[in-house]
Formats: structure tokens, C-alpha cells, sequence
């Protein structure tokens, strides 16, 4: 590198640049710019620094791409919540669908790689304040799908509380469960056909045989959809260019879908906000709760955050209410062929519940009334933390042959040097 720079390199120059911020770079982004760089770059330096530098002779190149991508400031980790990217989708998109322009807010790029880091830090921040709880002394005790447990477990962990994460015992939250106690979260598994009812009473019953016990509780805390009015939605207008016509994102605490909708409704009055369900478990419409595959929707009960909230099931229906302009539903198995359809096509992984929102934005941008239309759609975690999840059920599989647990590695020098081919075993 010092020869081909003459002995040095330029500040200004790509070869000077952090691999992570060339790593980064992605085409479409709108966000931090410090993901923006053009893909030309990234590709000439992961390829060749003579590229790079062929790209960035011109003193006017390499200016003009550090003043529109300029690096954040040094901060804290926790710090670092927020301000998530936004991309657009391309190639995934069914061409009946083309004639609007679908946006995604990628909240896997949270440090705790979910939206529920935004959360878990409010309730926390929010409580430290009101001196209601202190680091050292308090323990942070609540129930999740998994995503807010890992907040709750990355902002203890930093902050210096212990934290108790109570998931149901199923095999999907098995990643949720090695993170949580990799940040040192003692995690308790639940009975899951006791639902969440079941996992209530067992935190009230902690709460009251403990005293220096403190529950967030996601479901209820007013702290959940106020950071999505203040930080969320915000950024979501912001990066979409003061245009979004539609709003769609899927029920868990509705806290999202509650924080961002008001926010949005607030500057475009016209904005639609479309909250979803797994077909499965359509309880905001009256629908009683089944079994579903959407982790991290439906939890079984009406969300305390949105219009509805302690009505009947027979008093509820699909009519827009509150913020909610439309009550859409996706199927476990459209979600998880919309997963693979956009990590295929788009080179995007991401989870179900990511997978069913983009389904339902292809559906809405195909109707007529949509052409020209601008949908955001906010993709809640990456795909990678899903992998025990049917979703990755057929790659598990293959993997599970072509590496079996506990076979030693090949030792005969005498074997082919080719082993495995994934190819070949499509085939078969």
C-alpha cells in the first residue's frame, strides 16, 4: 500500500478509510451516513487498494464522498441505539408491486441487533431517573419473545444491574437464550401453553418475594411507545424525505406500531398505519390465539397501547380504530417464504415477522390506489438469530450432514481434498 501511495496514505484517500465503514457501505441507504459508502468502493477495496485508488485519484471524488459520508463521533456503546438505516427494496419486489416504493428501516443494526434495544434502554433510562431503581442493587425482571430480553441483557450488563429474562421453553428462543446469558441474564423458561397469563404470574409472584426486584414491563410501560414517538418515527419521516403514505408494522407490545403511527399521523394526517397479526392469532380483531410461527408477534393479548384494550373479543373488529387505519394478517408460511424470497434476492436475512411485513407492503403497494406511494415497513431484528426456527428448517438439515455433531475431522491424507459439495446434495 505504501508503494502504490508514494509512502503514505492520504486521509481523504479509501485505503485510509476503517474496513468497517467501507464493510458497510450498501447502495439505497438512507441513515447514518456512515454506511453510505458507493458499492464501487467497497468492491475496489476488498478487491485491490490499486482500484481504490484508482477510483479516488481525483481529489474532488474523494471529498465529495467524505462530505456526504461523514464518520460519527466517538460515544458510548448504548449511545449508539437509534439512527438505524433505511434501504429500499429492489430486486425482491413482485413487479405488480413496482409502482410504489417500499422502504425498510433496518433495526437489526441496533447494537443488540433488534428495535427492542430502543425499548429496553427507554424503560431503564426512564426508571433511573424517576429513582426507582439503582445499578448494583436492582434486579431487572420481565417476560419476552426474546428480542427485549437481549435489550434488557446488553443495557444490564452495561449499566450494572442483574437482569432475569423469562421466555417460554420452545426451541426457537434458543439463540435468545445463549445471548441472554452470554451478557450474564439468568434466563427461566415457562411453561408456553400457559401463555402469557402463565408468564405474569410468575413475575408478580417473584416481584412480591423480592423486593429489590424491578419489572419493566414492556406490555404496559407508557416509556415503550413514547421512544417510538421520539426517536422512531422521527427518523422514519426524516429518511423518507417527508413522504411516507403508509405505516406497516407488526403487533407485539404495540408499542411501535402506537409510538410511530402517532408520530407520522401527526405531520401527514393521510398517512395510513396498517398494524398486523399472525393469520393464526388474530386477537385485536376478536380472533381467539392458536399457535403461530411470527416470533415476536401476537403475545395473546391486546396490546394496552393500542385502541381496543379491554374489550370483548365480541366488541372488536377489523374497522380502523385509534391509530390503527387497517388490521392486516399474514400466515406463518407467507412470512417464512417471504424471509427466504428477500435474503435470496435482496441479500437480505431477516427474521419472520420481518418476512411477513414485507409480504403485506408487497400486497398493499400492488393496489391501485398505492401507485406512487411511498410504504415503510420496519424490519425488527436480522435473520441470523432465528436460526432453531422452522425458517431455517431445510439449511439445518444439510448443514447437520455435511457436519455432523461429534464427527472428528478427516485425518486420511489419502481421501479426496473435496469432501462436501451442497450442490451435489440438492441433487439428491
Amino acid at each position: 500500500l505504501k508503494s502504490l501511495c508514494g509512502g503514505g496514505v492520504p486521509s481523504s484517500h479509501p485505503c485510509a478509510w476503517p474496513p468497517s465503514f467501507l464493510e458497510r457501505g450498501q447502495p439505497h441507504i438512507r441513515g447514518r451516513g456512515a454506511r453510505s459508502a458507493p458499492r464501487s468502493v467497497v468492491s475496489s477495496h476488498r478487491n485491490s487498494c490499486e482500484a481504490a485508488a484508482a477510483i479516488a485519484d481525483s481529489d474532488h471524488v474523494a471529498s465529495t464522498i467524505m462530505d456526504t459520508a461523514p464518520l460519527p463521533p466517538a460515544c458510548s456503546y448504548l449511545e449508539t441505539i437509534g439512527n438505524t438505516p433505511m434501504v429500499k427494496l429492489d430486486r425482491c419486489v413482485p413487479a405488480a408491486s413496482k409502482q410504489a416504493t417500499i422502504l425498510c428501516k433496518l433495526e437489526m443494526q441496533n447494537p443488540g441487533g433488534s428495535l427492542k434495544d430502543r425499548i429496553a434502554l427507554n424503560m431503564i433510562k426512564e426508571a433511573e431517573a424517576r429513582g426507582d431503581i439503582t445499578p448494583g442493587k436492582t434486579t431487572i425482571i420481565d417476560f419476552t419473545s426474546g428480542n427485549t430480553g437481549i435489550g434488557y441483557a446488553m443495557v444490564a450488563a452495561a449499566k450494572g444491574y442483574k437482569c432475569i429474562v423469562i421466555m417460554p421453553k420452545v426451541r426457537p428462543m434458543l439463540e435468545r437464550y445463549l445471548i441472554c446469558r452470554q451478557f450474564g441474564a439468568e434466563v427461566h423458561l415457562f411453561n408456553p401453553s400457559l401463555g402469557a397469563p402463565g408468564a405474569l404470574k410468575y413475575v408478580k409472584d417473584q416481584l412480591a418475594a423480592n423486593p429489590h426486584y424491578w419489572w419493566p414491563n414492556q406490555l404496559g410501560n407508557p416509556d415503550n411507545p413514547a421512544v417510538h414517538e421520539r426517536t422512531t418515527g422521527p427518523e422514519i419521516w426524516k429518511q423518507a424525505g417527508g413522504a411516507v403514505d403508509y405505516f406497516i408494522h407488526g403487533i407485539g407490545t404495540g408499542g411501535c406500531v402506537a409510538g410511530v403511527g402517532k408520530y407520522l399521523k401527526s405531520v401527514n394526517p393521510k398517512c395510513r398505519v396498517i398494524a398486523l397479526e399472525p393469520t393464526e392469532a388474530r386477537v385485536h380483531t376478536g380472533a381467539s390465539p392458536k399457535p403461530h410461527g411470527v416470533v415476536g408477534w401476537a403475545p395473546g393479548v391486546h396490546s394496552q397501547f393500542l385502541d381496543g384494550f379491554g374489550k370483548a373479543p365480541e366488541e372488536l373488529s377489523d374497522a380502523p380504530r385509534g391509530v390503527v387505519d387497517e388490521w392486516g394478517h399474514v400466515a406463518t408460511s407467507e412470512a417464512v417464504a417471504t424471509c427466504l424470497q428477500v435474503t435470496s434476492a435482496e441479500g437480505m436475512m431477516v427474521g419472520p415477522s420481518s418476512g411477513a411485513a414485507i409480504k403485506y407492503a408487497f400486497d398493499v403497494a400492488a393496489r391501485p390506489e398505492a401507485k406512487g406511494s411511498t410504504i415503510v415497513v420496519v424490519l425488527p431484528s436480522h435473520g441470523i438469530r432465528y436460526v432453531a426456527h422452522p425458517l431455517w428448517a431445510a439449511v439445518n438439515a444439510e448443514a447437520n450432514e455435511a457436519l455432523p455433531p461429534g464427527e472428528a475431522p478427516c485425518s486420511d491424507k489419502e481421501q479426496p481434498i473435496l469432501l462436501w459439495a451442497s450442490e451435489e446434495y440438492k441433487k439428491a
